[in-house]
């Protein structure tokens, strides 16, 4: 009779050098679950190392990087038992001036080095016959805001890839998970900030600008009391990572309203309710 393979609980965390990743390490590893932190630059993860937290350098667009990673944990604990893909970022561009070589960076890193982490974990969660995969998605993937069609693409992308594989994956007692956090505080709102170029001219210049001082103002200061915490998102993830996950877990009151809100509203309405709340070109 074949002995039982060792069940493997240990965690592969993308994007940990700071925001979701970070907490969902540490919820993780105040879990008991034998965590690996990983980031592009591991010398950001010296605090989670000092807590003994193993850290990786991963790199989601590169498949080297992503293949030693796996083969780390897999070497130490025989397979990956919980994946947590966080590691992404928001590229805020009209449609119409989008870069092609920045939409394919996005997706990239949000879609495809997701999706490769999975192929390269399923085999060993298959064998233990037990696995967690947890995606971190977006009230952004139930709607799109102008100027954000691109993240959003990816992560409506999030959603069709776990809702697939969450059937495909079920018969060998591996479970999916889809994290729909609403604005969290963290650097998110700076980086994506950090993709927008504020053109001198062209049609799209004073949306551009409004774009860019509604973000400011969603992740500044005066919205830090309403903005859901990286840890109230690392809850979502450890329950996820449980015994009993949910198929989805939409964090804060926001994304849990909008997505109501957008599943019962008419295109029209919807639209209308865009222009008043967020940027458009005028």
């Amino acid at each position: 009779m074949t002995a039982p393979v060792p069940r493997s609980t240990a965690a592969l965390v993308t994007g940990c050098s700071s925001g979701i990743g970070r907490a969902a390490a540490l919820a993780l590893h105040e879990a008991g679950h034998p965590v690996f932190a990983t980031a592009r630059r591991p010398e950001t993860l010296g605090d989670l190392a000092d807590r003994g937290i193993t850290t990786l350098a991963l790199d989601v667009t590169d498949e080297l990087s992503m293949v030693a990673a796996v083969e780390g944990v897999v070497g130490e604990h025989g397979a990956v038992g919980v994946l947590v893909n966080n590691a992404g970022y928001a590229l805020q561009t009209p449609i119409e001036e989008g870069a092609m070589d920045d939409v394919r960076r996005e997706f990239e890193t949000n879609v495809f080095g997701l999706t490769r982490l999975v192929q390269l974990v399923l085999p060993g969660m298959r064998a233990q016959g037990w696995g967690r995969i947890v995606n971190i998605g977006s009230m952004g993937g139930r709607f799109t805001f102008a100027g954000g069609g691109f993240y959003h693409a990816s992560k409506h992308a999030v959603e069709a890839i776990s809702d697939a594989l969450r059937l495909e994956v079920a018969p060998f007692g591996v479970r999916v998970s889809l994290v729909q956090p609403g604005p969290v505080q963290t650097a998110f709102g700076e980086a994506a900030l950090e993709t927008m170029d504020l053109p001198d001219g062209g049609p799209y210049e004073q949306f551009h600008t409004d774009l860019a001082a509604r973000f400011a103002q969603a992740y500044g200061p005066k919205a830090a009391k309403s903005n859901v915490t990286p840890e109230a998102v690392a809850k979502a993830i450890v329950a996820a990572a449980g015994d009993h996950p949910r198929p989805r877990y939409a964090v804060g009151v926001l994304a849990k309203t909008l997505i109501t809100t957008r599943r019962l509203t008419p295109d029209v309405v919807w639209d209308g309710l865009m222009r008043r709340v967020w940027p458009t070109p005028h």
